[in-house]
């Protein structure tokens, strides 16, 4: 196990690029600290630093185990702040994964106002992470809920989940299109169409997968063009581009431009899923469970 100490000297060390500088800075002297960053190398197999007379100097490697030793020091900061919080009998932060769709339909945004109208001095730490990411983040207790595309299965052991929404999807079309006009768009309407895609996450259902629900709908669409987000894909609607498939959440951020239509006949949705560890929860955490689930 690495050495949290030597990891701080490190980065001071890094940071001064001379020891010298940064023994004073660290209040001791400069020969432990010189013998402390050693036993780091020597541990790790890897020759952090460039030595001269003058100064010292990252390697590449170096600089690469510098960003990962901030990131490391900076979440141990952070776990100690929450940990004399619970001491003090605090509920401490919450830690929320999600994927985009689930700010994008206002379910996460609209909860949290909830819970911080009622509970104002809560700390929350949000992260955007794949589902699959999420659903290991809920095993290893370093998430505490998790908004998913797809969730755990029904027999799972550690981890529970409930459906929050079911998105609908709705055809973007630019807004001086033929179709926009048209009053009840047919399968055989947008089966000559040039579709923009969304690329699909990792993890995502392939039931769910848009080509999937255009061949149950009746045809194969042509799709020449793809973004990774739906935003982006909206912005090339609007350019006249394509026309796409949105979530309906997205409809209050569609850029001007951009007509969009329900298709009854498509059976193809977003659904999420809002997920926690069976065992063990905190009071903050089943509170804010609650509210996602009954909001």
């Amino acid at each position: 196990m690495i050495d949290f100490r030597q990891l701080r000297y490190f980065v001071v060390v890094a940071e001064e690029e001379h020891v010298g500088r940064a023994a004073e800075r660290l209040h001791i002297s400069q020969s432990p600290l010189s013998r402390q960053i050693a036993q780091l190398e020597e541990r790790l197999g890897l020759t952090l630093f460039e030595r001269s007379q003058q100064r010292i100097r990252l390697t590449r490697d170096g600089q690469t185990f510098l960003a990962e030793t901030k990131a490391l020091l900076t979440h141990a900061n952070r776990l100690e702040s929450l940990g004399r919080r619970l001491g003090k009998g605090e509920e401490g932060g919450l830690c929320i994964g999600y994927i985009e769709n689930a700010m994008h339909a206002g379910v996460l945004p609209n909860a949290l106002k909830v819970l911080r109208d009622a509970r104002p001095n809560v700390h929350i730490a949000l992260y955007n992470l794949p589902s699959a990411e999420q659903l290991e983040g809920l095993r290893q207790r370093s998430l505490d809920i998790a908004l998913v595309g797809e969730p755990p299965a029904a027999d799972d052991p550690d981890l529970m989940a409930l459906q929050v929404l079911d998105d609908p999807m709705l055809l973007a079309l630019p807004e001086q299109h033929p179709l926009a006009s048209v009053s009840e768009l047919l399968p055989e309407h947008l089966a000559e169409q040039q579709w923009i895609g969304v690329q699909r996450k990792p993890g995502a259902n392939p039931a769910d997968d848009f080509v999937a629900a255009c061949i149950r709908a009746g045809f194969t669409p042509q799709i020449p063009m793809e973004a990774s987000e739906p935003f982006t894909a909206l912005g090339l609607v609007a350019s006249g581009l394509g026309v796409a498939m949105v979530q309906k959440g997205l409809s209050r951020n569609a850029p001007p431009g951009v007509v969009l239509r329900e298709l009854p006949w498509l059976t193809y949705t977003t659904p999420l899923w809002a997920a926690w560890h069976r065992i063990n929860l905190r009071p903050l955490v089943e509170t804010f469970r609650k509210v996602l689930t009954e909001e």
